[in-house]
């Protein structure tokens, strides 16, 4: 039927960045298939469209019949899936490498016409970190299969679910002093909005394939970021560096801790992690970029504080409260 919507088949379509780009091209008018592990913890993505255009469905990307099924039909593919660190079920080859070529490959065997992959800037094939290399791993197998594939390398990510931001301000709840790993690492947080509308304009646009490299307006060290984060909140705390090389040891007892336990705790740093941090995440020059998607991407200061707020000492009524203090009785 001519006037039938394409499809656009979202792999981790209910996840951080996933959800975002569902909601636009929800909104550009496509049928949405939201392809996670578990459905039932992703029923909230119906509501982005009309009834029945948004729909998750069950995917696993590390089996080849499950991500058939999801594809099958489908006109544009978007992959979201990734993983910030290891434990005993989910390892960075097996998500970041082979399903990333899984997807691309099956997707070019069934007649996919636009692709888009999530990928992250610091992909290296030289890097000493395994989540680095092999995100560039997984981009080689991407363009492989699907040379004319849309891949974006963003750099640390915030917005209302990102757990950068909102790890700190929780921690700052919690202690006088905020321990930094890499304080002067340089970073150029990007919005995650940002971030969906650039993978929307590459499913409905027209945009080469090729590698592009997602950055916010700003460049900044860790310490000054953290440090905006508590001016916004409100709170004044001890911002310290933490030397690498004490950094490593300590994530290698983490590392341990999260080996011991399966997985059930969650390490707070690991030693890959702080191999991350000895390296700037920002974009290169002449880099593609944004620029090429036609979008402006927003800056850190301006979205921040709808979020943070909840992490002042008293919350929403921070402002009535401190107003208060000013009364003569």
């Amino acid at each position: 039927m001519p006037n039938t919507p394409p499809i656009v088949t979202i792999f981790g379509g209910s996840g951080f960045v996933g959800r975002y780009i569902a909601l636009k091209l929800a909104r550009a008018g496509w049928r949405v298939r939201v392809a996670v592990r578990r459905p039932n913890e992703a029923m909230f993505v119906k509501t982005y469209g009309t009834v029945g255009q948004v729909e998750p469905i069950l995917a696993n990307v590390r089996n080849a019949a499950s991500v058939k099924q999801a594809i099958a039909g489908a006109d544009a593919v978007v992959n979201c899936v990734g993983i910030l660190h290891e434990n005993p079920r989910q390892k960075f080859a097996a998500v970041h490498v082979e399903a990333a070529g899984r997807v691309a490959r099956i997707a070019a065997l069934n007649g996919v016409k636009k692709f888009v992959h999530l990928s992250s800037i610091g992909a290296n094939l030289d890097s000493n970190s395994i989540y680095a290399r092999t995100k560039a791993e997984g981009e080689d197998l991407v363009r492989g299969h699907f040379p004319e594939a849309v891949i974006l390398r963003p750099s640390v990510i915030f917005g209302t679910e990102d757990q950068f931001l909102n790890r700190f301000a929780a921690l700052s709840r919690l202690t006088p002093i905020v321990p930094l790993v890499g304080a002067q690492t340089k970073f150029q947080p990007v919005y995650v909005d940002d971030v969906a509308a650039a993978a929307a304009v590459a499913i409905t646009g027209d945009i080469p394939g090729g590698i592009y490299e997602l950055g916010g307006p700003e460049v900044k060290s860790l310490r000054e970021i953290i440090q905006n984060v508590l001016h916004i909140i409100r709170r004044k705390r001890l911002v310290i560096n933490i030397p690498f090389r004490f950094a490593a040891l300590k994530a290698w007892g983490f590392d341990m801790i999260a080996l011991a336990s399966r997985g059930l705790i969650v390490a707070m740093i690991t030693r890959d992690q702080v191999k991350q941090l000895r390296i700037d995440n920002v974009v290169q020059k002449d880099a593609a970029g944004f620029a090429d998607f036609g979008i402006t991407p927003k800056a850190m200061e301006g979205v921040i504080e709808d979020y943070l707020y909840c992490y002042r000492p008293h919350g929403q009524f921070t402002a009535i409260t401190s107003s208060a203090k000013n009364l003569k009785i």
